[in-house]
């Protein structure tokens, strides 16, 4: 289980708009979502998963996807992802001119079915469809993509996630995307996994692909409160994106006992006790996550959040 010098820089991914508004049942006013994507931009965000492409039936919150991103998309000093779930909802966004598309595999059988009620071998054919479009794009050299691969350290149907198993759905899946600048998200969709496991998972899989067109991620859910340990590991064994949820907002509706995303206030705050460069202003932050936390329905895990203002910034 090899170590890497960590990085003086990390990219922080902040999945909010998506995975965390997306958790919450009654869909919210499009100017709240905005407010609170403003105020995350403001506090220095940079990347940040948008939305979803999705039907408006299967996920009434996304359905003004179009009117969020067509008030960001021209921000220059953004860079925004969007799930997509199949082909249609890729030729959705990229007309809406996003130019990176997120696709979701889980690793487990059971869970890929209950997510997107596909094999998973069919989701692999989907992603095939999705990169031969990015490829037809005239600008399909400017084009990213995101394979984010669910249930990679552990599955609420399964168990415990060896790395092999993910090997099993990460080999095809980069076959597939040859000749597409990609990143690869391993995912602990459940909170279960723990630091030393996520360490081996990237330092197995990192050894084993060390293709130069290739970036790792981390995604992981604070259930057992071993969040920003995880993404910190992963940190340090070849991950440079980690996603995080502003006051942890989030939460997966296929992995029972699943709680919020990791809180983007915790992660920063590891980080730059370590002096890892995030660009982002903790106070402001927190101002963002205060403005998320408040939002009715909502799930939140956070733990920074809840910390005196002025204990933290003397800390």
């Amino acid at each position: 289980m090899s170590s890497l010098m960590p990085p003086k820089t990390v990219e922080i991914v902040e999945v909010a708009p998506r995975d965390g508004f997306q958790s919450i049942r009654a869909p919210l006013p499009t100017a709240d979502k905005i407010r609170c994507i403003q105020a995350l931009i403001d506090a220095g965000v940079t990347r940040l998963e948008i939305g979803s492409f999705v039907s408006p039936s299967a996920v009434p919150q996304m359905a003004d996807i179009r009117d969020i991103v067509s008030t960001f998309i021209h921000r220059s000093d953004l860079r925004l992802a969007a799930l997509v779930p199949n082909l249609i909802g890729a030729e959705l966004a990229l007309a809406s001119g996003i130019r990176e598309l997120m696709v979701v595999v889980s690793v487990s059988e059971t869970h890929n079915r209950g997510n997107v009620r596909q094999s998973v071998a069919d989701s692999l054919a989907g992603l095939k469809s999705i990169v031969e479009k990015l490829k037809t794009q005239s600008d399909c050299y400017d084009m990213r993509l995101r394979l984010s691969l669910g249930t990679s350290f552990d599955c609420p149907y399964e168990g415990r996630i060896d790395w092999r198993q993910v090997d099993a759905v990460l080999a095809p899946a980069l076959e597939i995307t040859q000749g597409v600048s990609l990143e690869v998200a391993l995912c602990d969709t459940t909170g279960r996994a723990t630091p030393y496991q996520v360490a081996e998972h990237f330092s197995r899989l990192g050894e084993r692909y060390q293709d130069t067109r290739l970036n790792w991620a981390f995604h992981g859910h604070d259930t057992y409160g071993m969040g920003v340990a995880n993404a910190l590991f992963a940190l340090h064994h070849g991950a440079t994106a980690l996603d995080a949820s502003a006051a942890g907002l989030g939460g997966c509706p296929f992995a029972p006992g699943a709680t919020g995303n990791t809180a983007t206030e915790d992660l920063v705050y590891a980080l730059h006790g370590g002096k890892i460069h995030t660009g982002i202003d903790l106070p402001r932050l927190l101002d963002a996550a205060d403005r998320i936390a408040a939002l009715p329905g909502g799930q939140t895990t956070s733990h920074v959040r809840n910390v005196p203002r002025n204990k933290l910034q003397s800390a």
